[in-house]
């Protein structure tokens, strides 16, 4: 018997109850205006005004975004602040009915810019995860995160330190590279990518986000097992060719790459090539509050713009379980839940 066709209403609300996993998001990239202004109130002189806030989420291009991205966190001064965020990113995960994330933690913005320890403020947001993963039953698992243009030294102590502390915080999972690629080609971070590798760390890399396919070739070169956005891998056919053959997860980001720039438009974007080339898709949302679109309205989004089924719909979730770094027997039961979804 054929389905039932849905109302738009329905589809938003079945991708709603679709079991979510989110695999590329920045911890402090999920700032919202309203807490930027709660953060505001804590420490700025002269707190922000509502508009105030709303301007510093507006921005024209990848650098006015990174600079943007500078503004918002510059408010995040205590642990106390990383405990609030976190708080809140699990509880707006719960309610798209995300049901697992791992998100980029920034240690080199701690580092670089607050020029302290990070265990104070690592200790804080477990408080936060371990509190809203209790009251909203939405797991996390946590990236740490350099930033490339910082330097190799810089990213040395950042994954030396996510090492170290992985023995006390199992929830820290893996590395990753963020930040200007323009600046910090990832074949410089080879060798510490095969230590962190060695240490127990997953490897993730954001890659052809904002320059061309060469620096995804870098990426899976150093060892990256995931990748971010690969934005420009469309532009190599090799590329393309291997990426579908070793089934390396992309975790792409639609909102993010338009409002970046780094994509011109919706209907230039390769979401839907990629999965129909074979390549292994996951959605997700980057830094929800800058982009104006969270993993929920991303599911949306990809589903009306490029005509997904909702059966395709669910075979994107399930690749988002089947490339996530949880546990074998989490991941069957997850990917059980999403087979008999709806």
């Amino acid at each position: 018997m054929a389905r039932k066709q849905k109302s738009e209403t329905d589809v938003v609300e079945w991708l709603r109850g679709l079991p979510k996993c989110e695999l590329h998001l920045h911890l402090e990239g999920t700032i919202r205006p309203e807490t930027l202004l709660e953060l505001s109130a804590r420490h700025d002189a002269e707190p922000l005004t509502a508009e105030g806030a709303r301007k510093l989420y507006v921005y024209e291009n990848f650098l006015g975004f990174l600079d943007s991205f500078k503004a918002v966190t510059q408010r995040l001064r205590g642990p106390d602040d990383y405990e609030l965020i976190t708080y809140n990113m699990v509880r707006d995960l719960a309610a798209q009915g995300v049901v697992h994330a791992e998100v980029y933690i920034s240690f080199g913005i701690i580092y670089y810019w607050k020029k302290t320890e990070v265990e104070p403020y690592v200790e804080a947001i477990e408080r936060g995860r371990v509190r809203a993963e209790r009251e909203f039953g939405t797991t996390v698992f946590w990236l740490i995160d350099a930033v490339r243009h910082f330097g190799v030294e810089d990213a040395a102590r950042v994954f030396r330190k996510a090492a170290e502390l992985r023995g006390k915080y199992p929830s820290i999972v893996g590395i990753g590279i963020g930040g200007d690629e323009a600046r910090g080609g990832a074949e410089l971070f080879k060798e510490l990518y095969r230590e962190a590798a060695e240490a127990g760390l997953r490897l993730t890399a954001h890659a052809g986000e904002s320059v061309g396919p060469e620096s995804v070739w870098s990426a899976i070169n150093i060892g990256g097992e995931r990748l971010g956005h690969a934005l420009t891998a469309q532009h190599d056919a090799e590329l393309m060719d291997v990426l579908a053959e070793r089934q390396i997860p992309l975790e792409i980001n639609v909102t993010s790459n338009v409002r970046t720039g780094c994509c011109r438009s919706l209907d230039e974007h390769p979401v839907k090539r990629y999965f129909e080339s074979g390549l292994m898709v996951t959605i997700n949302s980057d830094d929800p509050p800058m982009f104006g679109s969270n993993l929920l309205e991303e599911y949306v989004l990809v589903q009306k713009q490029f005509e997904f089924t909702l059966e395709q719909m669910r075979e994107l979730a399930a690749n988002a379980v089947e490339a996530s770094f949880l546990p074998p027997e989490r991941k069957l039961a997850l990917l059980e839940q999403v087979e008999q979804y709806g």
